[in-house]
């Protein structure tokens, strides 16, 4: 019995120290030496500081910016340590006033504007931390954006496309604008 008890532990020891140790400092090492900005977390600098990153959305609210999807780790907006979806459906009452205040404040914010409202501006995602929207959210914002900095509207669409995002390997995903990335382009004009 105590020799099996001792292969046992010295086998739980091996395995921990194996895929517990090892193997995270391996794949940790690779990623550090193949991909060090993505295995660094994607963080965007200007200058020496730390101003976000790509992969988590940023909660802007000035009309001079390009406002993101709706983030559902309230109370605090784009908490990674929060991150998941409202899990409310569609019937849920609270789901679509909350929808309804996003509209009101998208209408409030430029009530010239007539294009549809894309979804992606009054809905969040899974994880609530979506840092891309779609080009059509994008341009569904750039009059008010292009108002709120003096801009032309072509200047502005300029910079959305600069900034769009095609498919994956031009087949995975959707054409998506980096909010972050094209509000930085804009604050570079």
């Amino acid at each position: 019995m105590k020799s099996i008890m001792r292969s046992c532990l010295g086998l739980f020891v091996l395995l921990t120290v194996i895929t517990g140790v090892l193997y995270p400092v391996f794949v940790t090492g690779l990623a550090k030496t193949f991909f060090p900005s993505k295995a660094s977390g994607s963080i965007v600098y200007q200058g020496d500081q730390a101003i976000g990153s790509e992969l988590i959305g940023q909660n802007f609210t000035d009309a001079k910016y390009f406002w993101g999807r709706p983030s559902a780790t309230g109370p605090q907006p784009y908490n990674g340590t929060a991150s998941g979806g409202s899990n409310q459906g569609p019937l849920n009452p609270a789901l679509v006033d909350a929808v309804k205040g996003r509209i009101e404040a998208l209408q409030n914010a430029d009530s010239t504007n007539q294009l549809p409202i894309p979804m992606d501006l009054v809905t969040a995602s899974a994880s609530g931390l979506d840092p891309e929207i779609s080009p059509q959210a994008a341009q569904y914002q750039a009059s008010r954006v292009a108002k709120a900095r003096k801009m032309s509207l072509d200047n502005v669409n300029q910079l959305i496309a600069a900034n769009t995002q095609d498919r994956q390997w031009g087949i995975f995903g959707e054409p998506r604008v980096n909010v972050l990335k094209l509000n930085l382009a804009l604050d570079g004009n």
